[in-house]
């Protein structure tokens, strides 16, 4: 219940969808194309001073240019629009590509802590000129700049692709600069530190490659909605008339930026079927309309309004279930006096050691308080805690 046009809301997205993958595939264009130019120079430098720090360097641009063109394939992708088979939508594909990044950067430490420890045990006697190190040094500046315009625009448009690049950017460019510090010990004291350098770098490669995986992967498994989100939505809920709570909010991911969910409202029990259609389907369309988030399902509590005695049972069923250190709401209270029954949810939080024990002590002073009465008390989750 509470349903309003999904394809009206699809239309919106998509206005929205086709900006935001052609600002994503412009950015990755642009890594691209300086990525490649980087690495033909560093190649060809390293090759020609017999530098492997310079050589593995050039490695990294090629890695990147490779990311930038998994983002623009997984932007495409993601793109598509929904169908019979994914109702809503390829957004996820998104995340994929971001995994895909990560294994790349890892790949890529790994691959160069190898090949550092190939020249620790045989070394090569590097050989550096001026015009070699104006360029190592103006691709640290062309990196770091790229890195923070890439990332950027990642946050800008919600990609973890595009902000793995950009972290992955700002990496090689430490790279390029702990390069131009070897050259300048070798050049001042003819000490080759360069594969000693590139193994501790790679160590910081690899495990950066990692955090992106882990990251990448907690999305995937589905992580907690974002609080300020889920607190701005309930407000929104909050804001019409005779809506007294707004619980239980669940928002599944389809991609960045791409939600939708259900919740629970309080309202008086009082109302009819078509007011309380009207109700739902204004607030999906004013949650959609503020926060972008589509709600296929609404909820309903409703609220004993022509019992005195019942609001004081809530109050003292209340605060009996908030004196427990891990309860963290009780909501959805209503009592039926020709069935002698209570009912309630219990919100425990997840860090309670046994929950279920929890509800049974709750539920066990309840009881003792209102013996005469039949208990329907459900744990409940906070999805945002």
């Amino acid at each position: 219940m509470g349903r309003f046009s999904i394809t009206d809301a699809n239309n919106d997205v998509s206005r929205e969808a086709v900006s935001r993958e052609r600002k994503i595939i412009r950015t990755s264009i642009i890594g691209i194309a300086t990525n490649i130019f980087l690495a033909a120079f560093k190649a060809f430098i390293g090759l020609l001073s017999h530098s492997i720090a310079i050589v593995l360097d050039a490695v990294n641009n090629l890695s990147d240019a490779a990311s930038s063109i998994v983002t623009i394939v997984g932007t495409k992708l993601a793109g598509k629009a929904p169908d019979k088979k994914h109702p809503f939508g390829y957004g996820r594909i998104e995340y994929l590509t971001a995994m895909v990044i990560s294994v790349i950067v890892l790949y890529a430490g790994i691959t160069s802590f190898t090949e550092s420890i190939k020249k620790i045990m045989h070394p090569d006697v590097p050989e550096y000129s001026s015009a070699s190190l104006v360029i190592i040094g103006a691709g640290v500046i062309i990196k770091l700049l790229l890195g923070q315009f890439v990332k950027k625009v990642g946050k800008e448009t919600a990609s973890d692709s595009l902000v793995n690049s950009g972290e992955d950017a700002t990496l090689d460019a430490v790279i390029s600069a702990s390069t131009l510090i070897a050259a300048f010990i070798y050049i001042w004291k003819h000490i080759s530190l360069e594969a000693w350098l590139g193994a501790i770098i790679s160590l910081f490669i690899i495990k950066a490659g990692i955090e992106m995986l882990q990251e990448t992967i907690s999305k995937v498994l589905g992580e907690r909605a974002d609080a300020t989100l889920a607190t701005a939505i309930k407000e929104t809920v909050l804001s019409f008339q005779d809506v007294s709570g707004a619980y239980d909010l669940v928002l599944n991911n389809y991609g960045p930026d791409t939600f939708n969910g259900s919740i629970h409202i309080e309202i008086p029990d009082t109302y009819s079927a078509g007011e309380l259609d009207e109700l739902i389907r204004s607030i999906t369309k004013e949650v959609y309309k503020k926060h972008n988030v589509i709600l296929t399902a609404v909820g309903v509590y409703s609220v004993n309004t022509s019992n005195d005695k019942s609001a004081k049972m809530r109050d003292a069923i209340y605060k009996c279930a908030l004196e427990h250190e891990h309860v963290l709401q009780v909501h959805g209270f209503y009592v039926n006096e020709q069935t002698r029954t209570i009912r309630c949810d219990l919100v425990i939080s997840f860090d309670a050691q046994n929950r279920a024990q929890v509800h049974d002590d709750v539920c066990r002073q309840i009881q003792d308080m209102y013996p005469e009465y039949h208990l329907e008390i459900a744990t409940d989750f906070d999805f945002t805690e």
